[in-house]
């Protein structure tokens, strides 16, 4: 298969640039979640920039990957919708977490993000297998956030 690239740039821009907003606007409340108790095996702070860059990456390779498909065009929207709303839910999750300081709120909404993820995984997987499996470490790693989460708010 030929590789689109404008759209492979555009399909991997949109997730980082998602992600580069969210980190810019909780930038000032870093200091902040750095001075709260930390939930065993809680990462050094400069590992989520690594992580989240190559999973927003791994996401737009994904995207593109189910927009390229070729499946049915309905199926294409379906995916490509449920995916854009994951990617809502992944950017507010950040301000209510970290601006915001709702944790028990943060840990409901990131509950539905990783539904969204769970349905967003799905639709891919139909559409390429291959953009499926680029999904599951996003899963594992909200999985894992989810965790750090609700550590967080039962400790603070």
């Amino acid at each position: 298969m030929k590789i689109k690239w404008k759209t492979l740039i555009i399909c991997i821009a949109i997730p980082l640039l998602v992600g580069g907003a969210s980190a810019f606007i909780t930038m000032g409340a870093m200091e902040d979640f750095s001075a709260l108790k930390q939930p065993p095996l809680s990462p050094p702070g400069w590992l989520f920039p690594v992580v989240w860059s190559i999973l927003y990456t791994l996401m737009g390779i994904a995207s593109y990957l189910a927009v390229t498909s070729g499946g049915a065009q309905k199926h294409i929207n379906t995916s490509v919708m449920v995916y854009a709303l994951q990617l809502i839910f992944n950017f507010f999750w950040s301000l209510f977490f970290f601006n915001l300081k709702l944790f028990y709120f943060s840990f409901a909404w990131l509950i539905v993000l990783w539904l969204l993820i769970i349905a967003t995984l799905v639709l891919f997987s139909r559409l390429s297998r291959a953009a499926g499996y680029l999904i599951i470490p996003y899963l594992l790693w909200v999985s894992f956030a989810a965790y750090l989460n609700l550590g967080v708010a039962i400790l603070n």
